[in-house]
């Protein structure tokens, strides 16, 4: 039977020589992987200070995890910031994409009526200018239509 994740199940945990039963959702494997982390940092602490008892050890090793659980939430915070930041960045620059595309439609359609009119050698300078030519040729499509 696979056991869901949100079960609660029992683990029997030895850790320097002692059995606690823990209770969680974690999985065997990942118990296990906790249960030896634990005993090499005891192992660790107790010999680089041979005076300190398992309790002493304990505290020690529930401050570091501690701290280490508080920087990675600092950075984790950081890092959804940072997602954040570069999200709005992306759909700026998206927008300016867009834009740019639209402008060259305009330039494109503005040599087209250069064209049309036979004016292909003239230059166009900038999308402003682009506008005023379609601009310019949809006064005159509006002054030929016939009056109602």
């Amino acid at each position: 039977m696979i056991r869901m994740a949100y079960e609660k199940t029992r683990y029997k945990a030895v850790i320097a020589g002692q059995t606690y039963t823990i209770i969680g959702r974690e999985t065997k494997h990942h118990m296990d992987i906790v249960t030896n982390l634990i005993n090499e940092q005891l192992i660790e602490l107790k010999e680089l200070s041979p005076q300190i008892d398992n309790e002493q050890a304990a505290i020690l090793i529930a401050v570091n995890a501690l701290s280490d659980q508080l920087k990675k939430q600092e950075r984790n915070l950081e890092l959804e910031e940072e997602v954040t930041s570069l999200k709005k960045k992306m759909i700026k620059f998206v927008e300016m994409q867009n834009r740019i595309k639209r402008i060259e439609v305009i330039e494109e359609e503005a040599r087209e009526v250069l064209k049309e009119t036979g004016q292909e050698d003239r230059e166009i300078k900038n999308h402003v200018e682009a506008q005023q030519i379609l601009n310019e040729k949809r006064k005159g499509q509006i002054k030929q239509q016939p009056s109602n």
